[in-house]
């Protein structure tokens, strides 16, 4: 796809993270991720990101992601595929370059590694990362990776590639700064965790879709909530939410990691073989694992 194309098909609909698939030594699933993949993408999802945050980027070698990328790819059928990105600036070119020749269709650069930086260093990373590539480039603002607004104006004014702005950060009042200053220069993309807590806030400031991890083991439900979201209404997004989302928050709250490692759970109480999470996370109990299977249950089709 061009930059345009990719731009396009992120603002098409609900978007979503599949996690990545490791077998009993840990290593790669390809056959299970293909499955997987294959799944997802017989429901309205436009685009599908491989080596995401919920597919453990921050736990996969660089050397693994052009072959996550060519699985995905492999499997989604015409379903566009945007490859995670990250760490230092020289890394991330070179992943970047990586995916690109594995066929990935755009990247979503997320946070640089540990430090924080200035505003000019995160503007000298992120072009050197959108010139590296021809396919067009979505930012993850959050955590020690927050653009400003001009920070973000005059990466659009030197990267056409740059085509997409995702926020983790929850603060409201700088995303409709964003949206206000850039309008349809870009496509934004919700992406705090479990996004649909977060949904119609970011649909009122100019966010018209965002990725849903829960779309990997209850795609139904995610895919129902949107609809109801983006058709106004407001009480069917309610009531989803208390049926299901709040409980899921709950559980994910319990320990740290598992907004991937519930989410990975749910994957595998699905019958796809997606293995455990990698170090430096930890995988449910049993007991918790029986919590999520018992609150799926009602969308399991």
């Amino acid at each position: 796809m061009t930059p345009q194309e990719i731009k396009v098909a992120l603002g098409a609909g609900l978007l979503s993270f599949p996690v990545t698939h490791f077998d009993s030594e840990g290593a790669f699933n390809a056959e299970s991720y293909r499955r997987h993949i294959e799944w997802l993408s017989s429901f309205p999802a436009p685009v599908l990101f491989a080596a995401g945050g919920t597919g453990e980027f921050f736990s996969l070698a660089p050397g693994e992601i052009p072959g996550i990328v060519r699985a995905a790819k492999e499997a989604a059928g015409d379903t566009a595929i945007v490859s995670g990105c990250g760490y230092g600036t020289e890394i991330a070119v070179e992943i970047a370059r990586s995916a690109e020749k594995a066929g990935a269709d755009g990247i979503l650069l997320l946070p640089h590694y540990l430090i924080d930086a200035p505003q000019e260093g995160l503007f000298h990373h992120v072009r050197r990362v959108c010139q590296s590539v021809g396919i067009g480039v979505m930012v993850y603002n959050r955590d020690n990776s927050v653009l400003s607004v001009d920070t973000l104006k005059r990466l659009c004014d030197e990267c056409p590639n740059l085509v997409g702005f995702k926020d983790g950060t929850g603060d409201i009042g700088l995303v409709r700064q964003v949206t206000a200053t850039m309008g349809d220069r870009l496509t934004y993309l919700g992406g705090m965790p479990t996004a649909e807590l977060f949904a119609e806030a970011y649909l009122g400031v100019g966010f018209t879709t965002y990725s849903s991890a829960v779309f990997n083991f209850v795609p139904h439900l995610a895919v129902e909530f949107y609809a109801a979201l983006r058709g106004g209404d407001r009480a069917r997004c309610e009531q989803i939410l208390r049926d299901f989302f709040y409980p899921f928050m709950a559980l994910r709250s319990r320990r740290k990691g598992y907004a991937v490692a519930a989410i990975k759970a749910g994957v595998r109480l699905q019958g796809f073989e997606a293995g455990r999470v990698r170090a430096p996370l930890d995988d449910l109990t049993a007991e918790e694992e029986g919590i999520l299977a018992r609150m799926i249950e009602p969308w399991k089709r």
